[in-house]
């Protein structure tokens, strides 16, 4: 069994057993339990009941932050011509087109968070399918990364667009924001984020869509919060 340290067993004291919290309650303790001498990510863990071998109940796609992340993501815009231009007037890192397919390719080069690319693009793209999938680093239209609006594109990642996705087990996970972010900002950007994945229920899920729902600091307990704190 994993030893846990000495400010990890004092956070998780501070944490009622098999209580769910409200998600006010849970963004004060979530600060307040942060363990991390840096400035950690809060993030957010919701357990849904769906059947990921079936592909209308494979949730995935993104969610604009009322607050963003509290982190800066480097942007990598796959684009030709006028396009790519705007990309780089919107605030793209790096912009290219096989030039930098090459470097991902050639040199395994990934100093970048997001990748987005002009539909035409996507054949090309589709070869290094293989080495972006496993990363998470595929463009995908459900996600917004696939588009010709990449002025659009950039800026919301650069917001604090998150993207979300579930696994295997019908798990969703992502960031909500930082520690050092307000209890009110927080919540209300975990109040936007499950409100979003509650709108998303597939009609062929029948009882219950959330089974659970908590949040955590880096290196902190998870929170269990009471799925009564939204609206459904």
């Amino acid at each position: 069994m994993r030893k846990r340290g000495k400010k990890y067993n004092e956070a998780v004291s501070k944490i009622e057993k098999g209580k769910l919290y409200t998600k006010e309650e849970a963004c004060k303790l979530v600060r307040e339990t942060s363990s991390s001498k840096f400035d950690g990510t809060v993030e957010i863990a919701i357990h849904l009941n769906v059947d990921t071998k079936k592909a209308d109940q494979q949730l995935r796609g993104a969610i604009n932050l009322p607050n963003g992340t509290g982190k800066t993501k480097k942007v990598l815009v796959i684009a030709k011509g006028e396009q790519a231009k705007a990309a780089q007037a919107a605030g793209a890192d790096f912009v290219g087109d096989v030039d930098m397919l090459e470097k991902i390719e050639k040199e395994n080069w990934f100093g970048f968070d997001t990748l987005i690319a002009t539909p035409d693009m996507m054949p090309l793209l589709g070869k290094l399918g293989r080495v972006l999938g496993p990363k998470g680093l595929m463009p995908n239209p459900k996600t917004g990364t696939v588009t010709m609006d990449v002025v659009r594109a950039v800026n919301d990642v650069k917001a604090g667009k998150v993207e979300y996705r579930t696994d295997t087990f019908g798990n969703i996970h992502s960031i909500i924001g930082k520690v050092s972010f307000s209890e009110e900002k927080l919540v209300e950007n975990l109040d936007s984020f499950v409100s979003t994945i509650l709108k998303l229920k597939p009609s062929t899920v029948k009882g219950d869509f959330v089974k659970n729902i908590a949040i955590s600091s880096t290196m902190g307990p998870g929170i269990k919060i009471s799925l009564n704190s939204f609206d459904k």
